[in-house]
């Protein structure tokens, strides 16, 4: 069995993560390059970025865990 390959942290442009906003509270969002993902501590949950692109879709995020 061959593990599965990471894909490198995804890099995204300071300047678009001042402008976005998490669709479901409109908060501002924090960015977890490690897990390449934007995160909304308001909402619980963590938007994945996907080739450099933020997919901002709630039914698309990840579910917080308690302590994340």
């Amino acid at each position: 069995m061959t593990a599965t390959p990471t894909p490198p942290p995804a890099d995204i442009d300071p300047r678009l993560l001042e402008v976005l906003v998490c669709p479901v509270t409109r908060t501002t969002l924090d960015y977890n390059r490690a897990r390449g993902e934007l995160v909304s501590r308001a909402a619980k949950l963590a938007y994945p970025i996907r080739d450099g692109v933020p997919i901002m879709l709630p039914e698309e995020a990840r579910s917080l865990e308690d302590g994340e």
